[in-house]
């Protein structure tokens, strides 16, 4: 191999002599925006169907609520916990044969509180769970519980929100603040709209709920139908969460015709 032309320098130190594919400046570019998109969403389809995860069970919650927690935020914590690992016991998250898809399985934004308690139920059951986690200017860091191959990094809230709706069978809605209230209504009104399929929506600790959003007043002055209550349910402990779920439809184990996927090992990084 020949040596460069002492001559040449300048020309290989420009940006524009770079591959493109590893040349960052224009990868973050604005020009750039469409094909970051698209990476967002191809790299986390891609480990979706790796796993054999072929649907999902949403659920959302706070992320200031810990298990440490006083009164109703620790049993909030525990219910949660307690509702990750029934529903990846009972609803086709753990595959039993090689090549079989998984379905219901818990996904959440990846954070602490809530978030992690599914997560954390979830990995006791034996189970994968994904973690849709989202950059934000103060720091948010994965919760440990979320299996590291289906822990995922946003920039883009919309990527981000497209993921935890495109394979979600069931939506569960625990007490929190703006961000929870923002994945609650579009995932609402989606439903109302007929944009999303008829998936269950449940919200849990009806108290909470009924005392931090006044629907009768929505449906008072007009802005919502009495019907479109009918859209969700109020359950107030993880059992009756999962009633709620298979009552509205939510199908435990689904089975159809599926091209062998690749064995995979549920572990987290609380492991040694």
């Amino acid at each position: 191999m020949t040596d460069h032309h002492p001559h040449t320098a300048a020309q290989m130190a420009s940006p524009s002599y770079r591959l493109a594919a590893l040349d960052q400046d224009f990868l973050l570019s604005e020009a750039l925006r469409g094909v970051r998109f698209q990476l967002e969403y191809e790299k986390v389809e891609s480990a979706l169907k790796a796993w054999g995860v072929r649907s999902t069970i949403v659920v959302f919650g706070s992320a200031r609520v810990g298990a440490d927690g006083r009164g109703r935020h620790s049993h909030w914590y525990e219910e949660a916990r307690k509702f990750g690992r029934l529903a990846s016991e009972r609803g086709g998250a753990i595959r039993g044969e090689v090549g079989q898809p998984r379905d219901n399985v818990i996904a959440t934004g990846g954070g602490p509180g809530i978030m992690q308690a599914a997560n954390q139920g979830a990995f006791e059951a034996g189970a994968p769970s994904i973690g849709f986690n989202i950059t934000l200017p103060h720091e948010q860091f994965p919760n440990p519980w979320s299996t590291p191959e289906l822990t995922f990094q946003f920039h883009y809230f919309a990527m981000r929100k497209m993921h935890l709706a495109m394979r979600a069978n069931a939506l569960v809605v625990f007490p929190g603040g703006f961000g929870t209230l923002d994945e609650l209504f579009e995932i609402l009104t989606l439903r109302q709209t007929g944009k999303a399929p008829e998936i269950p929506i449940v919200l849990f600790d009806r108290d909470y709920w009924q005392g931090v959003i006044n629907f009768d007043v929505l449906i008072a002055h007009g802005m919502v139908r009495p019907d479109d209550l009918n859209l969700f349910r109020y359950a107030d402990d993880a059992d009756a969460v999962w009633r709620c779920l298979l009552e509205c439809g939510l199908k435990p184990h689904e089975s159809i015709d599926k091209p062998a996927l690749p064995h995979t090992k549920v572990r987290s990084n609380r492991e040694g």
